[in-house]
C-alpha cells in the first residue's frame, strides 16, 4: 500500500500526545489522532495504538509491567540528564509530575552542551547530528524494560531507561517517564482511536461498526489496527474468534418489572439465575486453557481447579465458553458472595486458597465451537451447541433455567433464584435476532436482580472523576468523590452525585494513593460535569453508591434535560458502600439505566397517592 516503510520517528507521536492533552474536545482528538495515523507505517501502526492506550500490550496477555518504580525513575533521569537527585525530586515537588522535571533537566542539558566549545564544533554537520528516536526504537526498549526479570533485572531496566531517556529530546523524555510511571493521561478512549482508524483507512467514520465489531471479537486494537492498515477493511469483515484472545462481553440492560421485560425481549424468553460471582470466559485448546475476566484479564492462575473442570468436561477440540465462577461454602455447599473470590487473587499459596474457598462453575453460553463462530447464531442455537459440548457435574455445569412467556412464572423463578443464594435472574431474548452483541449492551439481555423493587435499595455502580478535599477531621484528605454513570451513546461520564458518606477511616487514609494515577490537570474530554471538583479524575475507578432515592437536579448532567429541561437526575443522600475492583468505567450503570430506574420511581408514588 505504501511502499517501502520509513521509519516514524518517536517525535511525531510525543508532539500529538502533547497536542491531546491540551485538548478537551473530542472531535479534535480524533482529528489530531488521524493527521498522526496518516504519517505512520502500516509496520508500527500496532505500536502506536498501544502507545495511545497506555499500554505496550492488551492486558489480557498477563505480560509484565514496566515494573520501574519511582525511585528507578529518578535515577535513569539522574543518568540520563547528569542532574542530581536532589534536583530532580525538586522539579517533582515544584510541578507534581517527574516527566515535567524530565523534560526541564532534559532542556537544562541542551542548552549547557550548545555553549559548550571544543573539537565538535569544527566538525561537519553529518558528524554530529543527533540520532532521532523511532517508534520501533521506543517499543522495543520499553518492552526489554517490562520482560527484564530475575537477579540484576532492577538496575537492567534502570540502564535501558537511561540510555532511552539520554537519546530523547526534551518533549520525548517528558512523555517516556510519564509511559513508564503510568501517567500519560490523555484522555483518549479506543472509541476514538476507532473513529480515526476507520478515517484514515476505511475513508469515513461511518466504518467505524466494522473495526469495533473485529476489535469486540478480538480484544487487540493493535492488533486489528495492523490487520485493517496491511489488509483492509475487507480483512476485517472476515474476523471471528480465536482461542485465547477473548472476546468482550455482552451486557445486560435492568429492569424491574416482569411483565415490562417480556415485553422488551419480545414475548418468551430463556430465564436464568444471576450468579453472585465473577464472570469469567474459559478458553479450550486441546489441553491447554484460558479463563478472562469481565475486564479481559487474564485470571487463569487463580482457577486451577476451573481448569481442571474445562479439560474434563468441555467435549469439543477448541471452545470458548461463559459462565460464572462462584464461591461456595466448604462445609456446606451453599453459595458465597463475590467477595469471598478476592482471596483467590493471591499471588502465593493459591491451593490453600482453593481449600479455603472452592468455586462451581456455572456457564450459560457458547461463542465458538470447533472452528465455528457461534457469535451471530441465536441464543437457542448456541445454548443447544452449550449443552452438546458440557458433561454436566456438580461443580462444572449449566446455570439453571427456564423458558417462559408467562410474568408469573418469571417471578416465581426470580423468588426461587433469591432462595438459592443468587442475585436474581438473567432474562434473555430468544427471537430470530438474539445474536451475541459482543461489547455491547442491549435489550436481548435484562437483568432483574433481588432489590430493584424498591429502586435505590439496589446499589448502582458509579466512576468517580473528581474529588472534595475534606474539613476538620478529613483535612488534608480527600472527602468526598464525584460520581458520574456511563453514556454508552456519547462515550461519555456523566455527572450523578457528589458522596461522601459511608467511607471508613481506612478508605478515607487510602483513597489519595489510589486516586494518585488517574489525576489530571483539567476535566477529563470524555467527562460532562457542571461541577468543579478540586482534583479532576481520569475515569478509571468504580465504586458501588446507594442512596435514598433519584431526584432532579440542576447540578448534574446525568439524563439532563430527559426528564425536564434544566435538570438532570442525582442520587439523593449517596452512600459509598464499596469499590468494584471486578468492573471497567465502561461496565458503570447507564444514564438510560438511571433513567428507567426514575421513571419507576415517578410510575410506584402515582400508584401509592392513587386511591384505591
Amino acid at each position: 500500500m505504501r511502499g517501502v516503510f520509513k521509519a516514524l520517528e518517536f517525535e511525531l507521536v510525543a508532539n500529538t500526545f502533547e497536542k491531546l492533552e491540551a485538548v478537551t474536545s473530542r472531535t479534535q482528538m480524533t482529528l489530531y489522532l488521524v493527521e498522526l495515523f496518516k504519517k505512520t507505517p502500516a509496520d508500527v501502526i500496532d505500536k502506536v495504538v498501544y502507545f495511545m492506550q497506555g499500554k505496550l500490550w492488551p492486558d489480557w496477555k498477563g505480560l509484565p509491567e514496566l515494573g520501574v518504580g519511582e525511585k528507578g525513575i529518578i535515577r535513569a533521569i539522574v543518568l540520563a540528564t547528569h542532574a542530581r537527585e536532589s534536583d530532580v525530586e525538586k522539579l517533582r515537588r515544584k510541578y507534581g509530575d517527574l516527566g515535567t522535571a524530565a523534560a526541564m533537566l532534559k532542556e537544562e542539558l541542551e542548552k549547557k552542551s550548545k555553549g559548550a566549545v571544543g573539537i565538535l564544533a569544527f566538525l561537519p554537520k553529518a558528524q554530529t547530528a543527533k540520532k532521532k528516536l523511532t517508534v520501533q526504537e521506543v517499543y522495543d526498549t520499553l518492552a526489554k524494560i517490562a520482560l527484564a526479570q530475575g537477579e540484576g533485572s532492577r538496575d537492567l531496566k534502570i540502564k535501558l531507561l537511561a540510555r532511552l531517556l539520554t537519546d530523547a529530546s526534551p518533549r520525548e523524555a517528558k512523555y517516556i517517564v510519564r509511559f513508564v510511571e503510568g501517567r500519560l493521561r490523555l484522555g483518549v478512549g479506543d472509541a476514538t482511536i476507532m473513529d480515526a482508524l476507520a478515517i484514515v483507512y476505511a475513508g469515513s467514520q461511518a466504518f467505524r461498526p466494522v473495526i469495533e465489531r473485529a476489535y469486540n471479537l478480538r480484544a487487540d486494537l493493535g492488533m486489528i489496527a495492523k490487520i485493517l492498515a496491511t489488509k483492509g477493511l475487507e480483512e476485517l469483515k472476515k474476523i471471528k474468534p480465536q482461542v485465547g484472545v477473548p472476546i468482550r462481553p455482552m451486557l445486560a440492560e435492568r429492569l424491574s418489572n416482569p411483565i415490562e421485560i417480556l415485553k422488551q425481549v419480545g414475548g418468551k424468553a430463556i430465564v436464568e439465575y444471576k450468579y453472585d460471582g465473577e464472570r469469567a470466559q474459559i478458553h479450550k485448546k486441546d489441553d491447554q486453557i484460558w479463563i478472562f475476566s469481565r475486564r479481559l484479564e487474564n485470571i487463569t492462575r487463580q482457577y486451577p481447579d476451573v481448569q481442571e473442570y474445562a479439560k474434563k468436561y468441555i467435549k469439543a477440540r477448541e471452545a470458548i465458553v461463559e459462565g460464572e465462577i462462584v464461591a461456595v461454602d466448604p462445609e456446606t455447599g451453599e453459595l458465597r458472595p463475590f467477595q469471598e473470590l478476592m482471596r483467590r487473587k493471591r499471588k502465593h499459596d493459591i491451593h490453600i486458597a482453593m481449600k479455603e474457598v472452592p468455586v462451581r462453575v456455572y456457564l450459560f453460553d457458547a461463542l465458538y465451537v470447533d472452528g465455528e463462530d457461534l457469535t451471530q447464531k441465536t441464543l437457542p442455537e448456541r445454548r443447544r451447541k452449550l449443552e452438546e459440548i458440557i458433561e454436566q457435574t456438580e461443580d462444572f455445569r449449566i446455570a439453571e433455567y427456564i423458558i417462559t412467556d408467562k410474568p408469573e412464572e418469571l417471578e416465581a423463578f426470580f423468588l426461587k433464584a433469591i432462595e438459592d443464594g443468587a442475585e436474581g435472574v438473567v432474562v434473555k431474548a430468544i427471537h430470530g435476532k438474539a445474536i451475541y452483541q459482543a461489547g455491547a449492551r442491549g435489550w436481548l439481555w435484562i437483568k432483574y436482580k433481588r432489590d430493584y423493587k424498591s429502586e435505590m435499595i439496589e446499589p448502582v455502580d458509579l466512576v468517580a472523576v473528581g474529588a472534595f478535599y475534606g474539613r476538620g477531621r478529613r483535612g488534608g484528605k480527600y472527602g468526598a468523590l464525584l460520581m458520574a454513570a456511563y453514556d454508552p451513546e456519547t462515550d461519555m461520564f456523566r455527572t450523578v452525585c457528589k458522596v461522601g458518606s459511608g467511607f471508613t477511616d481506612e478508605d478515607l487514609d487510602k483513597m489519595m494513593e489510589m486516586f494518585k494515577p488517574y489525576v489530571i490537570p483539567h476535566k477529563h474530554p470524555r467527562v460532562d460535569s457542571k461541577m468543579k471538583p478540586d482534583v479532576w479524575f481520569q475515569p478509571a475507578i468504580v465504586a458501588e453508591i446507594i442512596g435514598a432515592e433519584l431526584t432532579l437536579s440542576p447540578l448534574h448532567t446525568c439524563c439532563y434535560n430527559w426528564a425536564k429541561q434544566g435538570v438532570g437526575i442525582s442520587i439523593r443522600f449517596p452512600r459509598f458502600i464499596r469499590w468494584r475492583p471486578d468492573k471497567g468505567p465502561q461496565d458503570a450503570t447507564t444514564t438510560k439505566e438511571l433513567y428507567e430506574m426514575y421513571k419507576r420511581q415517578l410510575r410506584k408514588i402515582v400508584e401509592q397517592a392513587t386511591p384505591a
